[in-house]
């Protein structure tokens, strides 16, 4: 019965989207809307009422930003994969897996996340500055084998979104490639500096329809080959042509730094990533983890300020920029906090491990030796999932930046190990990193909350304090 309905769903979205596909110059407003109702109608209460009201406002009206920006994707992007992205993204992994997984986690006590974000290799082409990975050295990797089976394990739990970083991931582009065939049901999306994209792989990516990517650029060349070395940046904009050339779906991965803040959010840099074809930016506060984390690289407390407002006022219904923004760090309200440890998502790194999250290196599990369902039940994702949200200030996600007295805590009575193969950091230090950051943060993040949601502040006790040694 069970298989019955979720061949009924996945048919409904196909014909759904078929629709809208259909439409090359009329009439894709009206099949977006019906894409609307059959996702509310399958999410159910996920969402608030106006969420999907505000969609359906944007689709019903063909001139509105966010319907060009639909538009553009739809006549610019091999249709195939448009529907590819719709029925592994949008219903396997967001919708279908969304609510599998929870189903699961409940019954078995743990967290289990819909998207896993995995190291397929230490293995990197280039050296940048601040990168964790770059700690790692090239010697690390996940056989062939031991991916097919993870995924495979994940599927059979409802897991279908896998997000690959390193290192380079497209060190091992044979591979994802190779799994991306076996597993056309999940939908496959690395982070990658994109130097080592070609034609040949363009072609390889295109017929098998289930991938897509996040190009790693942190400004204009001046700044970026600064980080990443010379010539990087022309790499990455050759990449991104040939990405738009053979109507491949991309989008953008940037840090952001108390150095290019500005530069990777001023008008001029959108307008050239929307020119060459992303759709889409991930910015990422930088995180000062490992030996070589720099904390003089976070952003000031006025400056992630302007990132808060600056990114809200990209994506918005009007104005901004036709390019979908997200700040993994300012947009907490929207995802209920800390979405690591399982919650939403977890990190593996090329030895195995498996990590709450990709800047958390602390583990006591790794896929080698254990199940994936008893990796998601080790101490730390349990005290992960008793204890999130880590701060009812939705600005103040993080246990380890914005509340660095929580991950000593959960490091400690998780039984859990520093998991970084080259630069392994006792959670004390990394205290001591963060917590400055953490005080000057706070006020300002308690009067943007207060500005923002005025009605739950009135709801939130104070937070108790607690000293180094208390916390470690």
């Amino acid at each position: 019965m069970a298989d019955l309905k979720h061949k009924a769903e996945r048919a409904a979205f196909d014909v759904a989207i078929t629709a809208a596909l259909k439409h090359v110059n009329k009439g894709r407003g009206k099949a977006m809307c019906q894409m609307v109702d059959l996702v509310q109608k399958v999410l159910k209460n996920t969402w608030p009422d106006k969420a999907y009201d505000a969609l359906r406002a944007q689709f019903e009206d063909e001139n509105s930003k966010w319907m060009q920006f639909t538009n553009k994707i739809f006549d610019e992007v091999d249709p195939r994969l448009i529907k590819m992205a719709a029925l592994n993204l949008g219903y396997e992994a967001a919708f279908r897996g969304y609510k599998d997984t929870r189903a699961l986690g409940d019954k078995e006590g743990c967290n289990i996340p819909w998207s896993i974000l995995v190291d397929p290799t230490s293995a990197c082409n280039l050296h940048c500055t601040g990168c964790w990975a770059a700690e790692y050295g090239n010697k690390l990797n996940l056989t062939y084998e031991e991916l097919d089976k993870l995924i495979t394990e994940g599927e059979e739990m409802g897991i279908h979104n896998w997000l690959f970083t390193g290192g380079e991931p497209l060190v091992r582009k044979d591979d994802l490639i190779k799994l991306a065939a076996k597993h056309q049901t999940s939908y496959f999306q690395p982070f990658t500096n994109g130097t080592l994209i070609d034609q040949e792989f363009c072609e390889k990516v295109r017929e098998v329809g289930n991938m897509s990517f996040a190009l790693s650029v942190e400004g204009f060349e001046e700044a970026n080959d600064g980080r990443r070395g010379k010539g990087v940046f022309d790499k990455v904009m050759h990449a991104m042509d040939l990405l738009k050339k053979n109507k491949l779906f991309f989008g953008c991965s940037i840090c952001y730094t108390s150095v290019n803040y500005k530069n990777v959010t001023c008008d001029e840099f959108l307008d050239l990533l929307v020119e060459k074809g992303a759709r889409y930016i991930w910015y990422f506060h930088y995180m000062p983890t490992g030996a070589a984390g720099a904390p003089e690289l976070c952003p000031t407390p006025e400056q992630r300020e302007y990132m808060f407002h600056r990114v809200r006022e990209i994506r918005g219904f009007k104005g901004g920029k036709p390019i979908f923004a997200l700040d993994f760090q300012n947009d907490g309200e929207f995802v209920g906090g800390c979405v690591a440890g399982g919650r939403e998502y977890c990190h593996i790194n090329a030895r195995g491990d498996v990590d709450p999250c990709v800047f958390i290196h602390y583990s006591s599990a790794n896929i080698r030796k254990d199940s994936l369902l008893d990796c998601f039940k080790q101490p730390i994702f349990q005290l992960y999932r008793q204890q999130q949200p880590f701060n009812k200030n939705m600005l103040q996600p993080c246990p380890m930046l914005e509340n660095p007295e929580i991950l000593g805590q959960l490091v400690k009575e998780g039984k859990a190990v520093p998991t970084d193969p080259e630069s392994p950091e006792d959670p004390e230090d990394l205290y001591k990193k963060t917590k400055p950051y953490a005080d000057a943060w706070a006020p300002v993040a308690k009067r943007l909350w207060a500005e923002e949601h005025p009605d739950r502040v009135e709801k939130e006790p104070e937070k108790e304090e607690k000293t180094s040694s208390q916390a470690v």
